[in-house]
C-alpha cells in the first residue's frame, strides 16, 4: 500500500495495510499536522526528517494510533479530553478497556514489551466542533463518540476530505468493546459521517483510502452490528451463561489464541449487546444465566 495525496492531505499507511496493531496515518502539509501516529515506524521517521511537525493530532487513545508517538516527544500532542486518561497511563489504558485481572498481564506485556507504549501527556486539548484554518484547508473537528468516548473525525472542507479514524468500513465491522463504548452511538456517528459532503474518505484500517464515497461499504459495515445480534438472539433460545456465549464466538467466529485478546474482544462485545437487549426488554438475566424474554 503506497502514500496517497489528497490536496494538502497526504495518506501515509500502515504496516500490512494497516491492520491492528498497525494503522494509517494523515499529515496535513499546509499546518504540519500528523493525525494519529500508528503508520509505518520508517515512514514516520521520514517524514520528521523532512518536514516540520508542529503538531501530533489523535483521532482516539487506542494503541495502535500512538504506537510510534515516542518519535515526537519534542512535538505537542492533542487529543480530546474525554479520551486524555488512558493516554498517560498502562492500568489505565487496561481499565478503560474492561480487561479483567487474569488477562491483565498478558495485556501489561503487550503494550510495554512489543508495541512499546510510553504514557504521554497532552499538551492540549481537541475541542469538537471547533473549526481551524490551516493555511491550504480549513478542518472542523467532529465529535463522532462509540468507538470511544471521546473519538474524533476530521473534515477538511475545502480539500473535500474526511478523516473517518476507527470508523474504518471493514469487514469485521465497528468494535464497541470498551468499557464506556456505545453501539448507538457507534450506529449515530457513522451516520454522520456518511452526511458529510465529501469527495474523498479516509479511514485508519485495511482500504483506508475512497476516492469515491464507499456505497454499500457503509450499510455493510453497520450490518455486522445486527448480524452478531441476531446470532445472540438465536443462541438465546434456551438460557445461557455469559461464558457460554463467549464460546459461541458471534464476533470472531470461532475461539481462537491467545484468549487474553479474543476472548476479552468476545466478551467485551456480547456484554454491549446483552446490556442494549435488557434495556429494550428483549432479554434479562436471573441466576447469572441470560434469557429471552416472553
Amino acid at each position: 500500500m503506497d502514500s496517497r495525496q489528497a490536496g494538502p492531505i497526504q495518506f501515509i499507511p500502515g504496516e500490512n495495510r494497516g491492520k491492528y496493531p498497525n494503522s494509517h496515518s494523515i499529515f496535513v502539509e499546509s499546518a504540519g499536522i500528523l493525525i494519529d501516529a500508528g503508520a509505518r515506524r520508517e515512514s514516520l521517521k521520514e517524514l520528521k526528517a523532512t518536514e516540520t511537525i508542529t503538531a501530533v493530532w489523535l483521532s482516539h487513545w487506542h494503541e495502535d494510533h500512538t504506537a510510534h508517538l515516542d518519535l515526537f516527544n519534542d512535538v505537542p500532542v492533542y487529543i480530546s479530553q474525554v479520551d486524555a486518561p488512558p493516554l498517560t497511563d498502562i492500568e489505565t489504558i487496561l481499565d478503560y478497556y474492561g480487561v479483567e485481572q487474569e488477562f491483565r498481564q498478558h495485556w501489561r506485556h503487550f503494550l510495554k514489551e512489543q508495541l512499546k507504549i510510553q504514557p504521554r501527556t497532552p499538551d492540549s486539548y481537541l475541542q469538537p466542533g471547533q473549526v481551524m484554518d490551516l493555511g491550504a484547508t480549513s478542518v472542523e473537528i467532529l465529535s463522532t463518540p462509540g468507538h470511544t468516548p471521546g473519538h474524533l473525525a476530521f473534515f477538511f472542507k475545502e480539500a473535500g476530505v474526511v478523516f473517518m479514524g476507527d470508523y474504518d468500513l471493514g469487514k469485521f465491522g465497528p468494535w464497541y468493546g470498551d468499557t464506556d463504548s456505545s453501539i448507538e452511538q457507534t450506529i449515530a456517528s457513522v451516520e454522520s459521517l456518511r452526511s458529510l459532503p465529501a469527495s474523498v474518505w479516509i479511514t485508519s484500517h485495511e482500504t483506508g483510502f475512497f476516492e469515491k464515497n464507499p456505497g454499500d461499504l457503509w450499510d455493510a459495515y453497520l450490518g455486522v452490528i445486527q448480524k452478531r445480534e441476531d446470532k445472540l438472539l438465536a443462541f438465546l433460545e434456551k438460557p445461557r451463561t455469559l461464558q457460554e456465549i463467549v464460546q459461541a464466538s458471534f464476533v470472531y467466529f470461532k475461539p481462537r489464541e491467545p484468549r487474553a485478546f479474543f476472548e476479552y474482544g468476545e466478551r467485551a462485545h456480547m456484554e454491549k449487546h446483552l446490556q442494549r437487549l435488557q434495556k429494550k426488554g428483549i432479554a434479562a438475566c436471573a441466576d447469572n444465566l441470560y434469557y429471552l424474554c416472553s
